[in-house]
């Protein structure tokens, strides 16, 4: 079994991941209201132009489901992928470099 790498951050690098998270945080909410706006636009050129053929609903579902996982990664719904993963990732990706230098030496 492996150990999960415990990382002891100092008060800047905890001060700098939280920095790194509300601006994702505000850059998700900075696409949501780009997507309601645009979309709210969308929906009246269609309904105004063509009402017969309701168009507005493939950007709106394509940006909408885009926006959907925007949120779910920056929320961490999905924690399997979270900051402990890419920690793990890092650390098996630097072993493996490590180990390919030494064979190679």
């Amino acid at each position: 079994m492996r150990e999960i790498m415990e990382v002891n951050y100092n008060e800047e690098d905890k001060y700098l991941l939280a920095k790194k998270k509300v601006e994702g945080i505000k850059g998700f909410y900075g696409n949501l209201i780009v997507f309601i706006a645009v979309n709210l636009v969308l929906i009246f050129i269609n309904l105004y132009t063509s009402p017969e053929y309701l168009w507005f609903f493939w950007p709106l579902f394509w940006w909408g489901l885009g926006v959907v996982f925007h949120g779910l990664k920056v929320f961490e719904v999905f924690p399997s992928f979270g900051k402990e993963w890419e920690e793990r990732k890092i650390k098996e990706l630097m072993e493996k470099e490590k180990e390919n230098r030494n064979k190679w030496q």
